[in-house]
């Protein structure tokens, strides 16, 4: 169920939607149930004026829900203060299996008390106003979207589709998910400040679709095993044949892209963070903080201290050299 307003984003609704219905269509067992629901149920007007049918009034709402979802946008900012509203979120998210927030709806989460000690996310150019207003949430703008028990929130905009490609894993499996994303025509590109951007991914895709789902796949799991025997498993190719087709549509081995896409996604949350940089090493997948130096001066010849100080980001060195530290930091 999808929980709208006036001045919602339609982007907020569309990618959640769309992508639960490309999953209905290719066949998730049980299937989806797609509502719209809204305070009064006559609709909302969203920000760019295009009128959404309200399918349901919120206080009409009975039974078990499996997933709530609600959005943001720039009526948010007159959400947050409408106490009918937030009684039904608190209430039906009681009644819900997981709660979601796309954007400034995590604004109304947290006013409607849901997120307190809780660990979230939001759109980058909010973040500072949400923790000022809510001290008792702990606010991350590095992921794309962030799971903290059956709260997941996202970071805004297009990241509701990462979000809810993700729920349809979690719930169907990655083949579905695969699927739902090649239909909607979808590429896992991340906005350029968060930490999950590589440049594999924003030059134009490889035209090898194997070779583009990995990369999606890379990125989106950084702290998971990403060696070629566990990439070879997910692609039901041999690590041979992996390696061939890394070298042909990318001009490297699967274990450097990994490392690439590794050292970009902690130079990217280095400079739009305050972590430190053991941190930002164990959540990009490189281990620890001697590694991170060492990858960042294998692919930016400089450290990671100075790439904070850079007034942009630096480009990665045209040629890198061997390391036996490549294969290490693949898994």
């Amino acid at each position: 169920m999808i929980i709208a307003y006036d001045g919602a984003q339609i982007i907020d609704v569309a990618c959640p939607s769309g992508a639960l219905e490309y999953a209905n269509l290719l066949g998730a067992a049980p299937p989806y149930a797609i509502e719209l629901a809204t305070t009064s149920g006559r609709g909302s007007r969203t920000s760019s004026g295009i009128v959404l049918a309200g399918g349901r009034r919120l206080a009409a709402v009975t039974g078990q829900i499996d997933t709530l979802v609600v959005v943001g946008g720039t009526g948010t900012k007159e959400a947050m203060f409408d106490e009918r509203l937030l009684v039904q979120v608190r209430r039906l998210a009681g009644r819900s299996r997981r709660v979601a927030s796309v954007c400034t709806g995590t604004f109304v989460l947290a006013a409607a008390g849901l997120l307190d000690g809780r660990r979230v996310t939001t759109h980058w150019n909010h973040g500072d106003v949400l923790a000022g207003a809510f001290p008792s949430v702990a606010v991350d703008l590095a992921p794309l979207y962030v799971q903290d028990g059956n709260i997941y929130t996202s970071a805004g905009v297009s990241s509701a589709l990462d979000l809810t490609l993700a729920l349809v894993e979690d719930d169907h499996g990655p083949t579905l998910a695969r699927n739902v994303a090649r239909e909607l025509v979808t590429y896992l590109h991340r906005p350029a400040n968060q930490a999950q951007i590589s440049t594999f991914l924003s030059a134009p895709p490889p035209a090898d679709r194997l070779v583009r789902d990995l990369l999606g796949h890379i990125a989106a799991h950084l702290t998971e095993d990403l060696g070629s025997a566990a990439l070879a498993a997910r692609a039901g190719v041999s690590k041979r044949h992996l390696t061939r087709l890394f070298s042909t549509h990318l001009g490297t081995t699967p274990a450097r892209a990994v490392r690439a896409v590794r050292t970009e996604a902690a130079a990217h949350l280095a400079r739009s963070s305050e972590l430190s940089l053991p941190v930002i090493a164990r959540r990009c997948g490189l281990r620890s903080a001697e590694t991170l130096r060492q990858a960042f001066l294998d692919h930016y010849g400089v450290t990671g201290d100075t790439i904070r100080r850079m007034p942009d980001m630096p480009r990665p060195l045209e040629k890198q050299q061997g390391h036996s530290s490549e294969d290490m930091t693949a898994g």
